[in-house]
């Protein structure tokens, strides 16, 4: 494969995985902030949905084509700009997995709080402030990754 196309799709998938991500995490924030529980059932779905669709594909082409990035790019794997990335990335994806249990976790109670007509249950914000949390952790090392990417940092 060209390098050239190579990196487009991986440019592209990481701007499908950040965008997807930042953008389900404002809506689903926002949905529980309003407390609204048949919004907040909508946007636990859809979350959900958006992570199987988009961010899961996205994340799986990120590391086949950063690491086909790094072979055709004559770059080495101990660079430090090469290894940060990939440590972030790592960082962001034991961050973000629990997250995509949570929040699996999250569209069932309010989906049986909606067709129950009774209250969210304490542990669904609890589930809530931990995905805070994560996410928090989780987004500001997929921004280093960007820096890291785009100016080839060769240390600190």
């Amino acid at each position: 494969m060209d390098y050239l196309l190579l990196k487009w799709i991986h440019i592209v998938s990481s701007t499908i995985l950040f965008g997807t991500g930042i953008g389900s995490a404002f809506f689903f924030f926002m949905a529980n902030w309003r407390k609204d529980i048949a919004g907040m059932y909508f946007a636990a779905r859809h979350v959900v949905i958006a992570d199987w669709l988009f961010t899961t594909p996205a994340v799986i082409v990120q590391l086949i084509s950063g690491i086909a990035l790094v072979r055709m790019g004559g770059y080495a794997f101990s660079d430090f700009w090469i290894m940060g990335a990939l440590v972030l990335y790592f960082f962001a994806g034991i961050c973000w997995l629990p997250v995509v249990w949570m929040q699996i976790k999250m569209r069932d109670m309010a989906k049986v709080a909606l067709e129950t007509q009774q209250p969210i249950p304490e542990q669904y914000w609890q589930l809530h402030r931990w995905w805070i949390l994560l996410g928090a952790l989780a987004f500001p090392a997929v921004m280093v990754i960007f820096y890291l990417m785009v100016f080839k940092v060769r240390g600190l």
